[in-house]
């Protein structure tokens, strides 16, 4: 789930849910492939129109509906679980969705170049953050104490410089993939990729269809994977979308009226969608809305001073 600054600023400097959820966060850190911290700072119907029209898309509304098999063993209560969020101030707080309250957990000084700021980031289902800059590095952020290592992700494999990011289970759980989603700003590809946290491969899932831009990604314990977009870079419209995991086709689809600004992120949790909007700008800070499924309810619920660019929540999270 990301954000970003408007994207010559980006353009700069090379060219946004999941997050374990118990309130304790992460205490061990031992994935293949992190690196030393160097102490360093479908269902898509077709309408013919046939002789009198062009073929036109239809795609039903978003629905989340967890499947009854979704493994939960090795979760903690669900009702503990938080959203992470990431600041393009190098913050990193939890969230938690029932009250709209944020708290610190710290700074995050990850061995990145100068210059460069935090550009999205998802949460695994054991709490193991993953951010990455706006210079297509990858890190590793530890949900309970904000310490950040390196990885081994070579930035810009398949053209995917900058993206967003979310975890979705695989077939309900307990594995998991981490999908991404190119930003497709500057020289960045477009389209879904999903990275393998064991090896840090890239493997691109395909173009979306139809084009959307600016996505960031959250998913859900049923398997679920859903994009927060825009179709009209400058624009104030938005949307929620289910993303089919295999070709990356929007398969479900609702309009917000909510206004992406200068950074954003995106969060799924009790059957609620959290958004994390900058309308004024970076300057400005950032605005949290729930959005409802159930009654298609739009709600400001929080904000914070400084500018969300993304944001993680477990699988684990309650549906």
């Amino acid at each position: 789930m990301s954000v970003r600054r408007a994207p010559l600023a980006r353009i700069t400097f090379f060219l946004l849910v999941a997050a374990c959820g118990s309130r304790t966060g992460l205490f061990i850190d031992d994935t293949p492939g992190a690196l030393p911290d160097d102490g360093g700072g479908i269902g898509v119907g077709t309408k013919d129109g046939g002789k009198d029209g062009p073929v036109e898309d239809v795609v039903p509304p978003i629905d989340v509906v967890p499947p009854p098999d979704v493994f939960k063993n090795d979760c903690p209560d669900a009702d503990a679980t938080l959203v992470y969020v990431i600041t393009e101030q190098y913050e990193l707080f939890s969230f938690f969705p029932p009250d709209g309250s944020f708290k610190k957990i710290g700074n995050i000084a990850c061995p990145a170049p100068a210059g460069t700021t935090p550009f999205s980031m998802a949460v695994d289902r054991k709490g193991v953050a993953y951010v990455v800059f706006n210079d297509g590095n990858l890190f590793r952020v530890s949900t309970a104490t904000a310490a950040c290592i390196g990885t081994s992700f070579v930035p810009n494999q398949a053209n995917f410089g900058t993206f967003g990011m979310g975890y979705a289970t695989d077939n309900g759980g307990p594995s998991e993939s981490l999908y991404v989603a190119g930003d497709g700003q500057g020289t960045s590809a477009t389209g879904l990729a999903k990275i393998d946290t064991t090896t840090f491969k890239l493997t691109p899932l395909g173009g979306f269809v139809p084009t959307i831009n600016r996505a960031e990604l959250t998913g859900t314990g049923g398997g679920q994977l859903f994009a927060f977009y825009t179709k009209n870079i400058g624009g104030t419209d938005s949307y929620i979308g289910e993303i089919d995991k295999a070709n990356a086709r929007i398969i479900a689809e609702t309009h917000l009226q909510i206004d992406q600004g200068g950074g954003w992120a995106f969060a799924f949790w009790g059957g609620d969608f959290y958004t994390f909007t900058a309308p004024g700008g970076p300057s400005t800070g950032s605005i949290v809305t729930r959005f409802r499924p159930a009654d298609g309810s739009t709600t400001q619920v929080s904000n914070l001073g400084t500018t969300i660019v993304g944001a993680g929540v477990s699988t684990c999270a309650p549906e």
